[in-house]
């Protein structure tokens, strides 16, 4: 069964943002409100060397890669 949340505890309250269609949380004490700025570049993986296909080039590659799908 779920633990019941402290009713002491301090809340979150949602907060209108003029001009906006979403609302804002208010921050909570002891919560990181800027989860962005604590991932440094050195802390995120490093992305792969190449995307492309792997493996020996087949006779349609050249022409499927330069294929655009129709909804583009």
């Amino acid at each position: 069964m779920a633990e019941q949340p402290d009713p002491s505890a301090p809340r979150q309250k949602v907060v209108r943002v003029a001009g906006s269609r979403r609302a804002r949380l208010t921050p909570v004490a002891g919560t990181d409100t800027d989860p962005e700025a604590a991932a440094s570049p050195t802390t995120r993986p490093a992305a792969p060397a190449s995307t492309g296909p792997k493996g020996p080039k087949g006779p349609n590659d050249d022409r499927l890669m330069q294929d655009v799908p129709p909804h583009y």
